[in-house]
């Protein structure tokens, strides 16, 4: 018996998925505890609608990126950093710091988790930061850590 799988089931299918299934564990237990659904000509259709929205939210959701990604090159974030001898910084510049800078200066919120800044920014002067905005998105922020007043 063909089935849509409406939730994931370990070792059986994922959710959305259409497979063939023995007649007794559709009927005991699938469709029962409403784990999936009997793969008619309705619910193939439905399925097929589902998936079409699906996509075109992921590509909406690539083109924002996109979008975000033209704007970032643009801009400048200026953050302001105490400073000992030399230029040098005391502590150093974390991403939670430039993504509130990011928020202040241009209303833009992007979360710290997806900048690619592992040691953090230890010198007065520009600092490219990679930021993930997407799966297939990637942009940079352009960081100037200016002396503090």
């Amino acid at each position: 018996m063909k089935v849509i799988f409406t939730q994931d089931v370990k070792g059986k299918g994922k959710k959305g998925e259409v497979k063939d299934v023995p007649v007794g564990y559709a009927n005991n237990f699938l469709f029962k505890k409403n784990l999936a659904v009997e793969a008619n000509s309705g619910n193939l259709k439905q399925l097929q609608q589902q998936n079409k929205r699906a996509e075109q939210e992921r590509q909406k959701e690539i083109d924002d990126a996109k979008e975000l990604k033209s704007r970032l090159e643009d801009i400048e974030v200026e953050v302001s950093a105490k400073t000992g001898e030399g230029g040098k910084l005391f502590g150093s510049i974390s991403t939670k710091q430039i993504a509130q800078a990011l928020k202040d200066q241009h209303d833009i919120k992007i979360d710290k988790r997806k900048m690619d800044l592992p040691h953090g920014i230890h010198a007065l002067g520009y600092t490219n930061v990679p930021v993930k905005l997407d799966k297939e998105v990637e942009g940079t922020i352009r960081v100037h850590t200016v002396e503090q007043n």
